[in-house]
C-alpha cells in the first residue's frame, strides 16, 4: 500500500483517555483508549483465527501508561490493565480511525448479545483453564496447552 498516509503526530491525552494520531493526508483521529484496548490486534484479544475473538469488558477506565515505537511501522501501547502484547501498525490505527463509529456500534452489540456491559469485569482465569499466559500471571494453568479443557 504505497498510497497509505503516514503518521505525522501522535499525542496521548491521558486525562480524556484518547490517542490522537495525525496523518499526512490531513486526517486526524481521536481514538479512545477503550476502543484501542477492545480492538487490540493481539492474539489475546483476536484469538488465533476466526471465531476465537475474546470479548473485552471492564475497559472503560483503561489508561495507557507508556507507548513504544516499533520500527517505522507500529506502536506498542502498555495499557494500565497490564495488556501490552498488541502491535498497532500505522495502517491499523488509520483503519480504526476511519471505522471508529462502526466498530463502536459492533462492540456495543456484541456486549448486548453476551448479556454484559462495558463495565462488567473480565472473567478471571482459573487455575484449571487453558490460558496461554502472556500478561499478568494468575498461577496455575496448563502450561503445555494440552490439558483436555
Amino acid at each position: 500500500m504505497a498510497d497509505m498516509p503516514l503518521p505525522q503526530s501522535l499525542t496521548v491525552h491521558a486525562a480524556s483517555r484518547v490517542l490522537e494520531v495525525g496523518y499526512s493526508d490531513g486526517q486526524t483521529f481521536r481514538l479512545p483508549f477503550e476502543l484501542l484496548r477492545v480492538y487490540s490486534p493481539s492474539a489475546e484479544v483476536q484469538g488465533h483465527g476466526p471465531g476465537q475473538e475474546v470479548l473485552q469488558t471492564g475497559k472503560r477506565e483503561v489508561g495507557i501508561d507508556n507507548i513504544e515505537q516499533v520500527g517505522n511501522y507500529a506502536i506498542k501501547p502498555f495499557f494500565s490493565d497490564g495488556h501490552e502484547s498488541g502491535l498497532f501498525t500505522w495502517n491499523y490505527l488509520y483503519e480504526l480511525g476511519q471505522n471508529q463509529d462502526t466498530l463502536w456500534r459492533d462492540y456495543l452489540a456484541r456486549l448486548e448479545a453476551a448479556g454484559v456491559d462495558r463495565d462488567t469485569p473480565m472473567p478471571q482465569k482459573s487455575g484449571g483453564s487453558c490460558g496461554t499466559g502472556g500478561g499478568a500471571s494468575s498461577g496455575g494453568g496448563c502450561g503445555s496447552g494440552s490439558c483436555g479443557c
